[in-house]
């Protein structure tokens, strides 16, 4: 499966600011959404992570909020930015528990996923 990075371009058409490198996130792990095609979980949306949504993703059998040093995850906590994976966000979102979103770190691949319309609900900076 070929691991070269898509181009770098956010659901905008611009280009893909970063998402979070405290904590580092990424299928790169380069603080990124950036994808491929061996990124099969489509590890692109820029989401804030909230109390809910870290339960709920534990909920269905994907902890983030307990570290695993033998991958070199720190566990994440509210507040926290990750690239979490179109999929899971779309099913966060049916759920009534999705996170806020960076639209400007979310990689444009992830709208083959989830409409733009979903992740314009969830804007942080709309919030801010």
């Amino acid at each position: 499966m070929p691991i070269e990075p898509a181009p770098s371009v956010n659901v905008h058409g611009r280009p893909l600011a970063p998402c979070s490198n405290d904590p580092l996130t990424g299928f790169f792990r380069d603080g990124h959404c950036n994808t491929c095609l061996a990124d099969q979980g489509s590890h692109t949306v820029c989401a804030v992570m909230t109390e809910e949504f870290l339960a709920l993703s534990k909920y269905l059998g994907n902890d983030l909020s307990t570290a695993r040093p033998e991958f070199q995850f720190p566990g994440l906590k509210a507040g926290d930015q990750w690239c979490l994976c179109a999929g899971r966000f779309l099913q966060a979102h049916d759920e009534g528990a999705a996170p806020q979103v960076n639209l400007d770190a979310t990689h444009e691949k992830a709208l083959e996923i989830v409409p733009l319309e979903v992740l314009e609900l969830y804007d942080m900076s709309k919030t801010a």
